[in-house]
């Protein structure tokens, strides 16, 4: 991939991809009576902020630990469907509009102890996917964050459209999360995607709830791959990202001294035709499944038509929220899951 710079073995497996797909059924949403439309005002990729001045790409670049990018962004208005009133009608699930809103109470809560997430709640996740899409033969998480809209988190609801991993990247995931070599030849050969599991913590979602874009109105051109700059490691550092964020830095917003790439994922342009979705005040007691890659889906080799590949995401502010709303809370766990 053209400006990829971190290291990705060669891209021969995915050319070995067979369609071997079975659509999952699309399953009921959570319902509660309420609204069937909101408005938001969303940030895009400004597609000319990637052009230099002789007219040639310039491979936009975006840091993990700060809100700041080599890019520029421009707003545009849109409304926001009420995915619960939508399910009346419309057929959603991860491998239809690459997303999915379901009940699914967990047993863990509270959320403030790391190793109870990873010992307990990393377990749920996994029970709750494979009851899901029962296809699924082997699930790898590798990374949550917990993100709180309080002035002192180093995590805030992000606010830009993105996807989080293009297919190098997503490559290059299971290659750094699967041990043995050989096992990663094997399964990248086959069906396997990224998907976030997303959750309300202590309270509903009704303040910054996420939006999703619903892939079937999406197009390749759409997307633009942008770097992912990770502050570096010194020697003797674990290769660890959870747990270790911190409040930026703002005398270093503009440099990427000190920085290296170390991650791929997709800003998004502007399109009249995105349509996008929200579960209104969706609970603790729910989930959103939010698919970022898909191995099989249409465009990829061996990819299956109509299959949904991704899902544009973002935080977003809803004018109709109450004014007493208390900060969202969420925690959103990925995973590498294999067929």
């Amino acid at each position: 991939m053209r400006g990829f710079k971190y290291s990705i073995l060669p891209r021969s497996s995915l050319d070995l991809l067979v369609p071997i797909i079975r659509l999952q059924r699309v399953r009921q949403v959570s319902s509660y009576i309420t609204p069937a439309m909101t408005t938001g005002v969303f940030r895009y990729i400004d597609p000319a902020s990637s052009v230099g001045a002789d007219g040639s790409h310039v491979k936009p670049w975006s840091k993990v630990d700060v809100d700041q990018t080599s890019f520029k962004r421009t707003e545009k208005k849109r409304s926001v469907i009420n995915i619960r009133e939508a399910a009346r009608s419309t057929p959603f699930g991860v491998d239809v509009s690459g997303f999915d809103v379901f009940t699914s109470p967990a047993k863990e809560t509270a959320f403030t102890d790391d190793e109870a997430v990873r010992n307990g709640y990393y377990v749920e996740v996994e029970e709750l996917l494979r009851k899901r899409i029962p296809e699924i033969k082997k699930v790898v998480i590798f990374d949550h964050t917990i993100r709180k809209r309080e002035k002192d988190s180093a995590r805030q609801p992000v606010q830009q459209l993105h996807v989080d991993q293009t297919p190098g990247a997503a490559e290059v995931r299971v290659r750094r999360h699967i041990e043995d070599p050989a096992e990663a030849d094997e399964l990248v050969k086959g069906r396997y995607q990224i998907i976030n599991v997303w959750r309300p913590i202590g309270h509903a979602a009704t303040d910054f709830p996420l939006a999703v874009v619903d892939w079937r109105t999406t197009q390749p051109e759409d997307l633009v791959s942008v770097d992912l700059l990770y502050p570096q490691r010194k020697d003797g550092d674990d290769n660890d990202d959870r747990g270790k964020e911190v409040r930026p830095d703002e005398s270093t917003f503009t440099s990427t001294t000190g920085y290296e790439v170390r991650g791929e994922t997709y800003a998004v342009a502007p399109s009249d035709k995105h349509k996008f979705y929200y579960a209104k005040d969706m609970t603790p007691e729910e989930v959103m499944l939010i698919k970022c890659f898909d191995s099989r889906s249409q465009g990829l080799p061996g990819g299956k038509e109509g299959l949904a590949g991704l899902t544009p995401h973002t935080a977003f502010v809803d004018p109709a929220t109450p004014a007493d709303a208390k900060g969202r809370q969420s925690i959103e766990v990925r995973c590498l899951v294999f067929y």
